[in-house]
């Protein structure tokens, strides 16, 4: 049995790749199923290609208390939005994941009482819960979530750095649309995040602008293959 293959945004962009990526070997199929996926496949680089790019976030610039941090890829002249992570002024956390289809704004959000939800197309997710309350009592670390499935270039959101506190800038070859997730967490001073099943962590950042301190970490999970060498752009 061959070893997992790491599969990049790049390899979505070739009909086996896309193949390799829904885990379907294309010789064990007959013509006519081979037919049909091709035709998935087509329809499926049609949306992407019409999909709207976002292009520059055009967010406002930072005020007093606030903080927002970015994961993005770089590509040659490129750097790609992945993930940011904001702290309002009143304190409140929101993981935001960019997205350019019209009304899709997933992100997470841990508010001052401690409520944790998951929002997207402006609808919370049913399940919420109840954590620590960021106050000055807080203790040990609580998770903000882990996040996988990574194609930037195809939502196309530029990371404009001077626009964030702090930015994690990563290669190529780290994540993808299946390997390799960011996860989030909170931590009390001094503290680690809470265990993840990471089969090696390819960086990990602490932001200490405020209290409770912010750890973003970029890894890939136990079962997952190591990203293959990408040559410079």
């Amino acid at each position: 049995m061959n070893a997992p293959k790491f599969i990049s945004e790049d390899d979505l962009g070739t009909f086996e790749g896309w193949l390799e990526y829904q885990a379907i070997d294309p010789a064990s199929l007959p013509p006519e199923q081979l037919a049909v996926w091709q035709r998935l496949y087509d329809e499926s680089r049609a949306r992407v290609a019409a999909q709207p790019k976002i292009g520059s976030m055009k967010l406002r610039p930072l005020v007093s208390g606030e903080y927002r941090y970015a994961v993005a890829v770089r590509e040659g002249a490129g750097l790609w939005l992945t993930l940011w992570v904001r702290r309002s002024p009143k304190g409140e956390y929101f993981v935001m994941v960019p997205r350019g289809t019209e009304g899709w704004d997933p992100h997470t959000s841990y508010h001052r009482d401690g409520t944790m939800h998951a929002k997207s197309y402006g609808q919370k997710f049913p399940s919420i819960s109840r954590r620590q309350p960021l106050t000055a009592a807080f203790k040990g670390a609580e998770p903000l979530g882990a996040y996988a499935g990574h194609a930037p270039k195809s939502e196309g959101a530029v990371c404009d750095a001077p626009l964030f506190t702090g930015v994690i800038e990563i290669p190529l070859g780290w994540l993808g649309p299946r390997h390799g997730s960011v996860t989030v967490d909170l931590v009390e001073p001094g503290q680690e995040p809470r265990e993840h099943p990471w089969a090696e962590i390819y960086q990990r950042e602490v932001f200490k602008d405020a209290v409770p301190w912010l750890v973003i970490t970029v890894g890939r999970n136990a079962g997952e293959p190591a990203p293959e060498a990408v040559l410079p752009q």
